[in-house]
């Protein structure tokens, strides 16, 4: 066997002595190794011939040389990932200390307090008027309000005022102000968004995080300073005034507002101090709180259809980390005046758990996905860097928030509704809303729209998990939505043909998804959806044709507590700009229990199986375990539509049964989804409980055995031991159905990890689709054999996933699976050592 070195600039020949190339030779080597890293020995004799200067080596003496250098460079990202594993773990090591010693000194004040108040109880009859002990001990808990000097709109009472709250600030962010408490599901670590913690029993709500960014704390303060950019529910901050400080600090007077996330409460607004500083450890602080009357500072007048809220000493401690990046400390404090909403909607504003997951956990991902876009600033999908992909996401949710709210300064007003308060209806009539929205494209398509009307309406859910429900409105579109509707939308924006969109990559009746970019660390999904043959629409003035749409997708983890599930949508034209107009709609689904859900990540989504509730039974094939608890949650429609303002009265009646359909389909799925009313009919039950299940399962074993006379599964005789062997078999084991196209109607986890599908999906790609040219030649040919002889063995090669990412298998096996009486039932493959390409 030839030795092999992983030495710089050396190459290893048979005999063991060592032959060393030239710069000139080391520099074509490096060259060519940029562009293939691993050439084939056929490539490496035509490099040979290509390039003079390496005619003197022999071909094998450049295999070892492309084998040392592809092993020097494994050996170097090892290197640096291991430095950036160690650097995460230092900090958080770090931040853990800090956070024992101010759980430490929480043991002491309540021990020190809890010697106290038994002193007290033991010596009520010893009256006294010195409180200087209770001052001491309560200090922790019960802060004593001190002494100040009388505080105005000056600059020296400004500056008293943002002392303080700097002060109230760090006893949060590092001291025992407030009493914090893990976060539900958060679990410290080198690859976790940082330390989360919530209040327990402080007046409002509160949440505090700790991280790790890579970041210095300029650029920090810079990015959470601008909150409108990574705050969706911020609709603005004006920076009224700026005063500088003696010591090089700044207050900012601010007045912001936030965006009501449902139609049934109404916005909140925020009078603020902000006071920047610069520690003396060179730390960077941003604290702020709200002003009041009470402090006998500037007042902000109240706004009408905004309600006051309170923001408490709240804020950033930015520290640099050594090695580069910095260390973070953030605190929100708030009170909601929950009072101003109905009680069943009370649970969003006083819940610590909501305020983090939207606020606090936003922030912390927004610096890490800079952080990494600042990395890695290639482009990605469609000639995009990340930072114009999170771009399109924040305008699709930015619009669905204007939608909803509906404020009169933006040009919204409300039409008459037809007596039935169910859905509202605003139009709005603005030029800065219909800017960009008549353009002129190729397909023809005359620039009438002057108007937009958005519909909109709330409704309670009972029993559905919010990620449950988007998943199925997402995948299932065809169940909710109306194509004739559809077709005026895209009319109204003038969707033209899109060349640029590639070829189908998954059909879900009809809707082809195409995916264009995970962004904030995969906690959303924005990607294309292309909707086939979209019908007629009303005064039929538009062919049947293909539509586009550019959506967003998060809150999809069922396992995130207090996360709310979005789905907006808005049609898009064919040369898809960043800046290109944008009219959204969709669905917002909030949780309004704080308790875990039950069901598991990869509960599939039947709704014929669920609704199909008779004599035999439900048709069950879901994966999840039902929840007795009872969970609520809140969900907001919104819908927007171009129109010319003379077909407004047609298009508000429109746009008011539409979105009323919409609430049928939605309550007729929810119903579908719910376990308690699945339960109460026999249910639905996981796939591996099933009878359906076991039987396949047997029958596929036994097939197995029969044609190729080896054990498939290496199990118990048990029929749960089998179903549960088999589905996480290693392989992808995939079945399909015996028809002229054949579909696949089963896959165990590792074939819908392959396919990058759901079993509900899965049903609506076919054999076909899976393989390239050369696959699909040679599964022609195999074919007959698999009939007559039961089964083949295929050749390795490429087949692709449902998002269209290729695939290597090693081989593979495909054989016919007879039921109970012998009788074909389907056919089974097995891809072995699959891999992404």
């Amino acid at each position: 066997m030839m030795a092999m070195s992983c030495k710089d600039g050396k190459g290893v020949m048979d005999n063991g002595k060592y032959v060393r190339y030239t710069p000139e030779q080391v520099e074509a080597l490096e060259r060519l190794y940029r562009e293939c890293p691993k050439p084939s020995s056929i490539r490496r004799q035509q490099l040979i011939r290509e390039c003079p200067i390496l005619s003197n080596i022999e071909p094998k003496q450049i295999k070892v040389w492309f084998q040392n250098r592809r092993c020097r460079e494994k050996q170097r990202k090892e290197a640096s990932r291991l430095q950036t594993v160690n650097r995460k773990l230092t900090a958080m090591n770090k931040l853990l200390m800090e956070e024992n010693d101010r759980l430490q000194k929480q043991v002491s004040h309540l021990v020190y307090e809890n010697g106290y108040f038994r002193q007290h109880t033991q010596n009520t009859t010893l009256a006294t008027k010195d409180t200087s002990c209770e001052s001491v001990v309560t200090s922790g808990q019960h802060h004593l309000t001190p002494q100040h000097p009388p505080r105005d709109a000056s600059p020296a009472g400004l500056l008293s005022i943002a002392e303080e709250t700097l002060t109230e600030f760090l006893s949060k962010a590092t001291g025992t102000a407030v009493e914090w408490v893990q976060m539900p599901g958060m679990k410290p670590g080198p690859d976790s968004i940082g330390i989360v913690a919530i209040s327990h029993g402080c007046t409002g709500v509160a949440a505090r995080a700790c991280g790790l960014v890579g970041l210095e704390p300029t650029r920090v303060a810079e990015i959470l300073k601008d909150r409108p950019s990574w705050f969706r529910d911020c609709r603005a901050v004006d920076v009224l005034n700026v005063l500088p400080t003696a010591n090089g600090g700044t207050i900012e007077l601010l007045y912001m507002q936030l965006y009501a996330p449902t139609t049934l409460a109404p916005a909140r607004d925020f009078w603020l101090l902000r006071y920047t500083s610069v520690m003396e450890d060179g730390s960077l602080v941003v604290c702020e709180r709200s002003l009041s009357n009470t402090q006998n500072g500037p007042s902000m007048p109240s706004v009408q259809n905004f309600v006051r809220a309170e923001m408490l000493p709240s804020g950033y401690l930015i520290r640099p980390c050594e090695g580069g990046g910095s260390i973070i400390h953030i605190v929100d404090h708030m009170n909601l005046e929950a009072w101003s909403v109905p009680e069943v909607l009370r649970p969003l504003y006083e819940s610590s758990t909501v305020l983090a997951q939207k606020t606090t956990m936003t922030a912390l991902r927004q610096l890490r996905q800079i952080a990494q876009e600042v990395t890695q600033s290639n482009i990605t999908n469609w000639g995009r860097r990340p930072a114009a992909l999170r771009a399109l996401s924040q305008r699709l949710s930015r619009g669905f928030n204007e939608a909803l709210n509906g404020f009169t300064d933006e040009g919204w007003s409300l039409i008459g509704n037809d007596g039935m308060d169910d859905v509202t209806i605003l139009v709005n009539s603005s030029p800065d809303k219909l800017m960009g929205l008549n353009l002129s494209f190729p397909s023809g398509f005359p620039a009438v729209s002057n108007a937009v009307l958005c519909a909109k309406a709330s409704m309670l859910l009972q029993n559905v998990p919010p990620a449950i429900l988007l998943r199925f409105l997402r995948e299932h579109r065809s169940e909710w939505a109306d194509n004739n509707i559809d077709a005026y939308s895209a009319a109204a924006v003038k969707v033209g043909p899109c060349s640029l969109l590639g070829s189908r990559v998954g059909n879900f009746g009809g809707q082809v998804i195409l995916p264009l970019a995970h962004t904030i660390e995969h906690e959303e999904l924005l990607e294309v959806i292309k909707l086939e043959g979209v019908g007629h629409c009303p005064e039929d003035t538009i062919m049947p044709r293909d539509m586009f749409l550019l959506q967003l997708c998060s809150g999809m983890d069922e396992n995130a507590v207090g996360t709310c599930a979005e789905l907006i949508f808005a049609p898009v034209d064919a040369s898809f700009a960043d800046d290109a107009p944008l009219l959204p709609s969709g669905f917002r689904i909030i949780p309004l229990d704080s308790g875990k859900e039950a069901s598991s990540p990869n509960r599939t989504l039947d709704l014929a199986s669920a609704l199909e509730i008779g004599s035999a039974g439900n048709k069950a094939s879901n994966d999840y375990n039902v929840n007795s608890g009872s969970t609520r949650s809140v969900m907001t429609i919104a819908f927007e539509f171009a129109f010319e303002s003379h077909m407004q009265e047609n298009v508000a009646s429109m746009a008011r049964q539409y979105v009323r359909s919409i609430i049928s389909s939605v309550q007729r799925v929810a119903l579908a989804l719910s376990p308690s009313h699945l339960s109460s009919h026999g249910g639905l039950r996981p796939p591996l409980g099933t009878p359906e299940a076991h039987t396949l399962s047997r029958w596929i074993c036994q097939s197995y055995r029969c044609y190729l006379g080896v054990e498939l599964l290496k199990s118990g005789e048990g029929s749960e031991s089998i179903v549960k062997t088999l589905w996480h078999h290693s392989d992808a084991i995939l079945c399909c159905s015996l028809k002229a196209l054949p579909v696949f109607t089963f896959a165990n986890q590792a074939g819908l990890d392959m396919l990058e599908t759901t079993l509900v999906a899965l049903q609506d790609i076919t054999l076909e689709k899976i393989f390239d040219d050369h696959g699909r030649k040679n599964l022609c040919s195999e074919f007959p054999q698999i009939m007559q002889q039961g089964f083949a063995c295929l050749q390795g090669g490429i087949c692709l996933s449902s998002m269209g990412r290729p695939i290597s298998y090693e081989r593979a096996v495909a054989w016919k699976v007879l039921n109970e009486e012998e009788n074909d039932h389907c056919i089974c493959f097995m891809f072995m050592n699959w891999s992404f390409v």
